[in-house]
């Protein structure tokens, strides 16, 4: 009877420690860290990262995500929006756009007990519905009038992302949240402002048109002025090279005749040199042909007086 109590008391002890067991222990997912609250000291500097912990009962655990989680607020049941959380945003023009907006959170590891503190315990999915989403909301609309209706809906919306997202990163930083990402994913403008819309983005474009039309126009006067200039450079130059080329021409031609001039009149000068009266009166006697020429009327011969002026002597 006694081995009977005994073996039941144990059963009990067991099934309590097991119990026990699951009541102590806790589970970080991966991608979370844990705050640990004591209840004998407040908050433990130390937070718990992912896998089992063994906590003891005077202890509670508090999830904050330090991955990046992706929520929404939109019209139709997105991800973590069950619910109709689209929101009108203002613009430059005074008019207003239904949007949703999908965005990318974080806790910072380092500050997660400073985010318990501020936010009295609440856990990171609280956190998110109690401030992230009403803030995210409310400075977004901040920031859209500095863009007209066109900018947001289609022709700048890249920019007006970067720009919020720029914003949303400073204004959530010193809660301890990090923010990655925020985008305007969807815009609905109401029939009105749709149809001015269309019409503005058709008339820009028309403008857009003529402007590159313009520009082209002008591109091409530029290329045919360019083709212009070059031909009359070139057709310069070519006048410039002939010229050149008729100048040493005409001087190479006046040259030649002065060497030409200079070398005769050498010549010239060479044979006056070497013409003396006796090779004159050889040149003569060679060339006679035996014949006395006779004067009109008188048939006496032509005498040489030079000879019989020697033949005197």
């Amino acid at each position: 009877m006694k081995g009977i109590i005994g073996g039941i008391a144990t059963g009990f002890v067991i099934i309590v420690l097991i119990v026990c067991g699951f009541k102590c222990t806790e589970r970080i997912p991966a991608g979370y860290v844990g705050v640990v609250y004591n209840m004998n000291g407040g908050i433990e500097k130390d937070v718990l990262r992912q896998g089992w912990k063994l906590v003891s009962p005077t202890k509670t655990i508090t999830l904050y995500s330090t991955a990046l989680e992706q929520s929404y607020m939109t019209k139709g049941e997105v991800g973590d929006s069950p619910t109709d959380e689209s929101f009108e945003i203002p613009t430059k023009e005074g008019a207003s756009l239904e949007a949703d907006v999908a965005f990318s959170y974080s806790f910072d590891e380092a500050r997660v007990p400073e985010v318990f503190t501020r936010f009295r315990g609440q856990s990171g999915k609280e956190i998110l519905g109690s401030f992230i989403k009403p803030k995210m909301q409310a400075w977004i609309k901040e920031e859209t009038p500095a863009f007209s209706m066109i900018d947001i809906v289609s022709k700048k919306r890249g920019q007006v992302n970067a720009t919020i997202t720029e914003r949303m990163k400073e204004r959530f930083d010193k809660y301890g949240i990090i923010i990655d990402n925020v985008a305007l994913a969807d815009i609905r403008p109401d029939k009105d402002t749709d149809k001015a819309i269309k019409e503005k983005i058709k008339a820009q474009e028309k403008l857009e048109t003529a402007k590159v039309t313009a520009e082209q126009a002008k591109v091409e006067a530029n290329k045919e002025k360019e083709v212009a200039l070059i031909t009359a450079e070139k057709d310069k130059e070519a006048a410039k090279i002939n010229a050149e080329m008729a100048k040493i021409k005409a001087e190479g031609n006046a040259e030649a005749k002065r060497i030409a001039a200079e070398a005769e009149a050498e010549a010239n000068k060479k044979i006056a040199g070497s013409l003396t009266p006796e090779l004159i009166e050889k040149e003569k006697i060679e060339k006679w042909n035996g014949t006395v020429p006779q004067i009109q009327g008188d048939s006496s011969p032509i005498i040489d007086m030079r000879s019989t002026n020697k033949g005197d002597k």
